[in-house]
């Protein structure tokens, strides 16, 4: 028996939907916002859920701890989050957006809005409440997974 095509598994064209909404949406982080798509989404989580610790940072914008403390050093260094040191925790820090941060961050916002407007321009109102609905119940139910994993 001959194998599914690799670009009909559900994995694979997600994976490709990915790769090209990250280039395009990259390109216009750094056309129209003039910062890259990871500080862009750094700066995204900041500016909602504020204060974040670097952890719930890395969490909250789906990076490693690693790229999330880097975007946040570079997000403060362009003056857009302040980082102080966490009452709770003194050998962590807690990040918050600056009030030239929050005025980018709500260029990200606009931003992000309209690139999904862009996206899924080619589904109707109803396909996109249905398709948002089953991407909620994937990620509940590989989240729910990976909480098991972990205990």
């Amino acid at each position: 028996m001959k194998p599914p095509a690799l670009e009909r598994f559900l994995t694979y064209r997600l994976h490709v939907l990915n790769k090209i909404t990250d280039r395009d949406t990259n390109r216009a982080y750094l056309k129209d916002c003039d910062i890259p798509l990871g500080e862009a989404r750094c700066l995204a989580a900041i500016g909602r859920y504020a204060p974040l610790s670097v952890k719930d940072l890395a969490r909250t914008a789906n990076l490693n701890k690693g790229q999330a403390s880097r975007s946040a050093q570079a997000l403060v260094d362009r003056g857009l989050v302040e980082k102080t040191v966490s009452a709770s925790d003194g050998r962590g820090v807690v990040l918050a957006p600056t009030a030239a941060g929050l005025a980018h961050y709500r260029r990200i916002i606009d931003l992000i809005a309209r690139r999904n407007d862009e996206i899924f321009a080619c589904l109707s109102a109803h396909e996109q409440r249905q398709l948002g609905d089953m991407l909620d119940r994937l990620i509940g139910h590989l989240q729910a997974g990976a909480d098991t994993e972990d205990d």
